[in-house]
């Protein structure tokens, strides 16, 4: 199993024809069950952090703070710094990874999409993804949609609705589709 996990955190277009598909399908089913529970009721803080670790295999922090309901279809692949913040109805698709570093405050209806298709019709079907990195402190804004491959600097700050097709820089306010910079953010080491 560990070899299709492998080929899809480095990109690798997977195939549904691939062997090792069932079995990923089969983690695709257990993680909606735990999003299911996560979603079907209400839950402490540290009730959320719990699910959320057995949703990604790895101990989430009891600062993590999470408002529900929570989408993802996969969940292994994201991780989750201390003091994080994400708001209601945010979709995380991760196979291609998602990190959020510590403080990071996400919006309500974000996406985070590590996950694409190809563009040549007989292949559609099939998934390539690349990661997305949200570094510390960074702030995204409600309904704002981050697509694959993209890193979101340091501080920086997504106005709510922009769409992210690039890498965005340390300290900056990017907005718009697709989001550009409009201004840097006064630090307080200036």
């Amino acid at each position: 199993m560990g070899d299709i996990l492998e080929r899809m955190r480095a990109g690798e277009l997977i195939m549904e024809s691939d062997p090792d598909y069932p079995e990923l399908y089969a983690l695709f089913e257990e993680s909606m069950r735990i999003v299911e529970e996560l979603n079907g009721g209400h839950h402490t803080p540290e009730e959320v952090c719990g699910l959320l670790s057995r949703l990604t295999g790895s101990e989430v922090d009891r600062s993590v703070r999470m408002f529900l309901p929570f989408h993802t279809a996969f969940g292994r692949f994201i991780r989750f710094g201390k003091g994080v913040f994400v708001n209601f109805n945010c979709t995380f698709l991760d196979r291609g990874g998602i990190t959020l570093e510590d403080d990071v405050f996400i919006g309500p209806n974000v996406s985070l999409v590590t996950e694409n298709h190809p563009e040549e019709p007989r292949l559609r079907h099939n998934v390539y993804a690349r990661p997305v990195l949200v570094r510390k402190n960074a702030w995204i804004g409600a309904g704002a949609i981050v697509l694959p491959g993209v890193t979101i600097g340091e501080n920086a700050i997504v106005g709510a609705g922009s769409v992210v097709t690039r890498d965005v820089p340390d300290n900056v306010v990017v907005v718009g589709n697709p989001a550009r910079v409009i201004r840097n953010i006064r630090t307080e080491t200036e």
